[in-house]
């Protein structure tokens, strides 16, 4: 199987009643969607330039023990444990309930494509109610029930589902979510070459393509 394989079985699948479905049920969850507003110390621009910084700091290993403990306590991923966090903490600075954040997913859910040279990310847009102020074991449930149903359908490209939800578009902001997160949950090592030493490198690109771009690097192997 190579990867045109799979964009030809992906272009017949889109003319299918699973992307119908799938497309159904994004309509449904995103439906009244608002932008939202981070709380900033200067005017928006016109137009998204993408110019950005980044601000790297570290969660101590016993804290991150901690969470894997909370997490296995609630029934719920290290992932859905971490995104709670991040939807309280964007709840406080915009003072909303209903908060929408972006994910990166692998979309490799076929045991064809697993070992498959290609480029399968997609993003999914986890939508989040925090309204009536839920204990944390409440949140971390309805994040789990964000996180899953999302997984479940996951296959409708981003693109594709902008396309057909035809959200109002605005230059200055991404459409359908501001914020990003996502979590490497893979450490690794890095390559093994004879002769030499490697290790990893966080680069600074000086740009940032959200408002607000959340990416956790779990070094702890599990």
């Amino acid at each position: 199987m190579q990867y045109a394989d799979y964009a030809a079985w992906q272009r017949r699948w889109m003319d299918g009643d699973i992307h119908a479905k799938q497309l159904d049920y994004w309509t449904g969850q995103l439906a009244g969607l608002e932008a939202l507003e981070l709380p900033v110390d200067r005017p928006r621009p016109a137009v998204q330039s993408q110019r950005g910084a980044t601000e790297a700091f570290e969660i101590p290993a016993t804290l991150t023990e901690a969470l894997y403990r909370l997490s296995r306590r609630e029934g719920v991923t290290l992932f859905m444990t971490l995104l709670a966090a991040w939807d309280v903490l964007l709840a406080r600075y915009t003072g909303r309930t209903d908060v929408a954040v972006g994910s990166p997913v692998a979309n490799r859910n076929r045991t064809e494509i697993e070992g498959l040279i290609g480029f399968f990310v997609n993003t999914l847009v986890l939508r989040t109610d925090l309204a009536g102020d839920p204990s944390v074991r409440d949140l971390l449930g309805r994040v789990r029930k964000a996180c899953l149903d999302g997984y479940a359908h996951q296959d409708l490209p981003f693109e594709k589902l902008v396309e057909e939800l035809q959200p109002e578009r605005d230059l200055s902001r991404s459409p359908l979510f501001q914020v990003l997160f996502a979590l490497q949950n893979a450490p690794g090592s890095g390559i093994t070459l004879p002769g030499l030493e490697n290790e990893f490198v966080a680069v600074d690109t000086a740009t940032a393509k959200f408002d607000l771009n959340c990416r956790c690097r779990n070094t702890i192997a599990r």
